[in-house]
């Protein structure tokens, strides 16, 4: 597997485009079109928070269906949630603007949108910006890159990979954007997130791959224990690599898995990182847990918790505060089992062995986590399991973000 320049535009056949259609902001793009030039089979992960947006159900009902997907039309700044009727025939009136202007049929166009929750989509904007993008779908990799920013609300960094591996002789490619930066927690918590790829594959198999790796990437991240009523992670593979058809676990599945994990790791701690008013990339491992259950749970405590995210903003060595997270959690373990220790790219330092409170520097602990990278490492010595979870630190600017979110 190789990373190559580009995103969501790098996979054969596929094409981007992006406007400033004035939905909420001005003086920036706000809409995306991702096309491919056939349909492709689709597979979905989206929130489990019971109050689902508009577009989050209509993508739900296309990706169950079983029919093919070919475009995916996203707004930023209004998020179509909680707005009823009217918010599914905006849905459904941007679904069928794409109809007319590409000739493709309006149940196979996904929608997504981000933004501010209660509010309705001004549909006139959403069917001139379809129409403007429609005629300017280019795959290239400045089209993708638009795209990716376009679909950014409070982010302050567009999120994009592209990865090419060998199945069958032939070159496949991989390719991706996301966006999220606050009301990020599992399960989902993507925020909004778009995978594309030339692999012959079959629906299935694509929606297996999909629900598996989400578990130990997007679902292991966390900004601020807000699960939102939008997320929604779609992956559409229009065969065009030309490789034989993947229809079981085979090394190639295998081959696939791997990029598509990778490619969903990266996506998923650009996003922690990028969590609204952070300062620093909080990343927890546990290893030497009884299960992975267990392990995954108490990674998630650690970085979600309001303390430990406060401790990492102050660069404050405060291990209680993790062992605490931990303990909460719901996972099961002696304490007196446990090392906890701080790395950085300023070192590493053990602070807890095995139930008791190390001496260490104070000032190199300081230093260690005044890095814009920082991992809790923690041993069980239970087990053979082991998670990973990421988040960011807590700070002032945090609260300044949604406290004026919707002005």
């Amino acid at each position: 597997m190789k990373v190559i320049e580009g995103g969501i535009t790098a996979a054969k056949g596929f094409k981007a485009a992006s406007c400033e259609a004035n939905i909420k902001y001005a003086g920036r793009r706000d809409m995306a079109m991702i096309c491919s030039d056939v349909p492709a089979v689709c597979a979905g992960t989206y929130t489990s928070n019971v109050v689902k947006a508009a577009c989050v159900q209509w993508d739900m009902e296309i990706t169950k269906s079983g029919r093919p997907m070919q475009a995916v039309v996203v707004n930023s700044g209004i998020a179509n949630a909680c707005t009823g009727e009217e918010g599914f025939e905006a849905c459904k009136k941007t679904a069928k603007t794409v109809e007319a202007a590409l000739n493709i049929p309006f149940d196979s166009v996904a929608v997504a949108s981000t933004g501010v929750i209660g509010m309705q989509l001004p549909v006139d904007k959403l069917v001139s910006g379809v129409e403007k993008m429609s005629k300017e779908l280019d795959d290239s990799i400045a089209a993708g890159l638009d795209a990716s920013k376009a679909i950014m609300t409070t982010d302050t960094v567009n999120k994009e990979i592209a990865v090419n591996f060998e199945i069958d002789g032939e070159t496949v490619t991989l390719g991706g954007m996301s966006k999220g930066s606050g009301m990020i927690h599992p399960n989902m918590c993507t925020m909004l997130g778009f995978l594309s790829t030339d692999l012959d594959i079959s629906k299935e198999l694509l929606q297996e791959a999909l629900s598996a790796v989400i578990k130990d990437t997007f679902n292991m991240i966390t900004v601020d224990g807000d699960t939102s009523t939008n997320d929604t992670l779609l992956i559409m593979a229009n065969g065009m690599a030309g490789n034989k058809k993947i229809d079981s676990k085979n090394e190639d599945y295998e081959a696939f898995y791997e990029a598509l994990f990778y490619v969903c790791r990266f996506l998923a701690r650009k996003m922690a990182s990028d969590g609204e008013g952070a300062t620093a990339l909080f990343e927890c491992k546990i290893i030497g847990a009884k299960s992975k259950d267990d392990a995954r749970t108490m990674a998630r405590a650690v970085v979600g918790s309001n303390l430990s995210k406060a401790a990492i903003y102050g660069h404050d060595a405060n291990f209680g505060r993790f062992l605490c997270a931990m303990g909460y959690s719901g996972a099961e373990f002696d304490q007196n089992d446990v090392e906890l220790s701080f790395m950085s790219k300023a070192g590493e330092m053990k602070v807890f062995d095995h139930g008791t409170p190390l001496e260490f520097d104070e000032d190199k602990a300081t230093k260690i986590l005044s890095e814009n990278e920082v991992t809790v490492f923690v041993n069980m010595n239970e087990g053979n399991e082991e998670a990973t979870a990421w988040g960011c630190d807590l700070t002032h600017k945090y609260v300044d973000i949604n406290a004026d979110y919707r002005s």
